[in-house]
């Protein structure tokens, strides 16, 4: 039996779109709110458009700790937001709103700008990053070798964007087709060292498509600025439950995939064009439909899959304390649905694009105390 000195910690990064109390558009105040927000006791993080902050979490022990973080967090600057004539929510993409969006006034923003043009002003997209402490970022490299195969599946999870500017995408997570625009986004490589990490990086940055080492974009990294292997592929999901079971399986993932270092055993080094056809297919589906097994190509329903990387990670779960705890969450979600599948279903009841964002924002706040 693992004791809770090894066992890596947790936290997890969350951006939120603010959209305006009475149109649902996407409003440019994120430095009210963050002005707002810090009165009310909570630090933000400006993201690269003008409607959009990011809530960071403490470094966490367990997921009772992190849930009661970050539904403190999500409550608090909902209250922020509020004050400043605005909703926070939890949501891939703008549901409604023009095609360009004001980008931060912060330097480094303004020069991603200046260097990327329609892509920083098309933006305002929303993802959850989890944090898993590793060792060293030699260990994080091969960490995300092991992580390849499960992130498709974590993608169909979190599914949280299926409309934008007020129409069906016909996308569960439409937020990870427009992410996958950017140069340095999306499915990772696989790498053998973290030299030869580092040695791509380096190259990325020489050519250009890159201008600092915090724009490397893939899903699943080294972290840029703690000792930590950061999971980027998820859109935000909709309520604080879902977060925290996303993390709870994404740190379990990890502690196997340590334990399997140990053991000496590597990663499978499979075709990211593979790996990029299974992003496609769990963007397309989500939760409802169908994703890929991998490292085979074979098809299976995503909820399948989710049930497979549950018993996978069975040992590291029970040593977290967290087995039946993701299988109680992962029933709910199948039960209740994901983001994608909650919007879905308030459009086919003959809601507006209105109503999506209404239920939304209670979402985004359901279970959150202070």
């Amino acid at each position: 039996m693992a004791t809770s000195s090894d066992l890596p910690t947790v936290g997890v990064e969350e951006e939120f779109l603010l959209v305006d109390a009475e149109t649902g558009e996407p409003a440019v105040n994120n430095s009210d709110v963050v002005e707002q927000a810090r009165a009310l006791g909570v630090e933000l993080q400006y993201e690269l458009d003008r409607c959009q902050v990011e809530t960071a979490s403490g470094v966490c022990h367990d997921a009772h700790e992190l849930y009661t973080d970050l539904s403190t967090r999500r409550s608090l600057v909902a209250e922020a937001a509020r004050r400043c004539g605005s909703r926070l929510v939890a949501v891939g993409v703008p549901v409604v709103g023009s095609r360009e969006l004001p980008v931060t006034e912060k330097p480094r923003y303004l020069r991603m700008e200046r260097h990327f043009g329609m892509l920083a002003r098309e933006q305002g997209i929303c993802g959850c990053h989890v944090h898993v402490a590793v060792p060293d970022r030699a260990t994080a490299v091969q960490v995300s070798n092991h992580l390849r195969p499960w992130l498709p599946t974590l993608l169909s999870l979190s599914a949280n964007s299926p409309i934008h500017r007020g129409v069906d995408t016909g996308y569960a997570s439409w937020r990870s087709i427009l992410w996958s625009r950017w140069p340095s986004a999306g499915p990772p490589p696989y790498f053998s060292s973290v030299e030869e990490y580092d040695n791509t990086v380096a190259a990325m940055l020489e050519c250009g498509s890159i201008l600092d080492k915090a724009m490397v974009y893939w899903d699943v990294r080294p972290s840029t600025n703690f000792p930590t292997v950061e999971v980027r592929v998820c859109d935000v999901p909709v309520t604080v439950a879902e977060t925290v079971l996303v993390a709870v399986l994404v740190r379990a993932l990890v502690l196997t995939a340590l334990r399997d270092l140990e053991a000496g055993r590597t990663a499978v080094a499979f075709s990211s064009e593979v790996l990029r056809a299974a992003y496609w297919r769990a963007a397309r589906d989500g939760l409802p439909g169908d994703g890929i097994d991998l490292p085979s190509t074979a098809r299976r329903p995503a909820a399948h899959l989710l049930r497979a990387m549950i018993e996978h990670v069975r040992p590291a779960l029970e040593d977290l304390g967290s087995y039946q705890q993701a299988r109680e969450g992962l029933h709910a979600v199948l039960g209740c649905g994901n983001g994608a599948v909650r919007q879905r279903r308030v459009f086919a009841a003959g809601g507006t694009a209105q109503d999506v964002i209404a239920r939304l924002a209670e979402l985004t706040s359901a279970g959150c105390t202070h």
